[in-house]
């Protein structure tokens, strides 16, 4: 294994000088940064990251929890964030929490013994070990949530618009003509299902249908939608709107089990745009989330507050886009 002094030896410089070149190269001239990489990379050289992080307490990794690792829609989410972690020189460990809060709370161990730099958290609630850091005080705590924005959480956040993307929807069906719409949310405790929940009714409310609207509560997973959607179909609704893909597709495959048509007789809209949407048959219209993009701004806000930015963006909004394909149509006039 070649080490520093071999690579300062050829290089002609001091080890501290090869230090630097890795670690703060704007610090390094020119010239001499690249007589050194290109030694580097002629000798193979890794610096050796467990040494180097004992001396400057510095882990270089990153911690993303996730509430549920079998969820897709989290797999763009990481994708994204690895990518951003990589460019900083940081390492990506991803933890699955199941919605356990005691698996959260040993996950967040970590951070508080070091193990990790920061923790990006994916889901609605951070973990109670960590409330003390976080609130209004003078130093940020190297801790960001993605996706479920709550204000209580007091930690930054990258998000959407999730009230005014579930009225977008609602807008669609409505543009079609659907009046009577079911809509399965996800648990209540998320802070993102009970934005959609508002949104989807703030639009009904403003064309006078919120009495025409037909709530059922789902969990985020095909099969609730698939047992909510059933009593959704015996009420009469014209259009389905699930506050995930997947339970899109569990209210897709119930209405196809009661023999009716998707969406001549009834429409479904779909939450996420994950990348199987646009395979469904029918393809799914959905709103689509920048779920990489998400994990990547999530990442960029932390190694800001760990490269001790100032003032980092407290609060990250981005866009949404409602993604019209073949599942929802102009409702059909009823015959007698």
């Amino acid at each position: 294994m070649t080490t520093i002094i071999q690579v300062a030896a050829e290089a002609g410089v001091s080890t501290a000088t090869v230090s630097r070149v890795l670690s703060q190269p704007d610090r390094v001239s020119a010239p001499t940064r690249e007589r050194v990489l290109e030694v580097v990379e002629a000798l193979g050289y890794r610096p050796n990251v467990a040494a180097r992080s004992l001396r400057t307490l510095r882990a270089a990794k990153i911690l993303l929890t996730v509430p549920d690792i079998a969820n897709p829609f989290f797999a763009s989410v990481i994708h994204g964030a690895e990518e951003a972690a990589r460019d900083a020189g940081y390492a990506v460990v991803v933890g699955d929490t199941r919605h356990d809060p005691e698996v959260e709370d040993q996950y967040a161990d970590m951070l508080l013994r070091r193990e990790v730099d920061g923790l990006i958290f994916l889901g609605h609630r951070m973990p109670e070990s960590l409330a003390p850091l976080a609130g209004g005080g003078s130093t940020v705590a190297p801790i960001v949530n993605g996706c479920e924005f709550s204000a209580d959480l007091q930690v930054p956040s990258v998000h959407i618009d999730n009230a005014a993307a579930s009225s977008d929807a609602v807008e669609h069906l409505i543009g079609l003509g659907h009046r009577r719409i079911g809509i399965i949310t996800g648990p209540p405790v998320s802070p993102i299902s009970r934005d959609r929940l508002a949104g989807a009714m703030a639009m009904a409310v403003r064309h006078g249908l919120a009495e025409m609207l037909e709530v059922r509560v789902g969990d985020y997973s095909a099969q609730s939608a698939f047992e909510q959607a059933r009593d959704l179909i015996d009420r009469g609704v014209t259009a389905i709107f699930c506050f995930s893909d997947e339970m899109a597709v569990g209210a897709m495959s119930a209405l196809g089990a009661a023999g009716i048509a998707c969406p001549d007789q009834v429409s479904v809209i779909g939450f996420d745009d994950l990348p199987l949407a646009r395979f469904f048959h029918p393809p799914l219209t959905t709103v689509a989330q920048p779920k990489g993009l998400i994990g990547r701004r999530a990442v960029e806000l932390l190694v800001d507050i760990l490269r001790g930015v100032q003032h980092p963006v407290r609060q990250v909004t981005l866009a949404h886009e409602l993604i019209v394909r073949g599942s929802t149509a102009p409702v059909r006039p009823a015959f007698p």
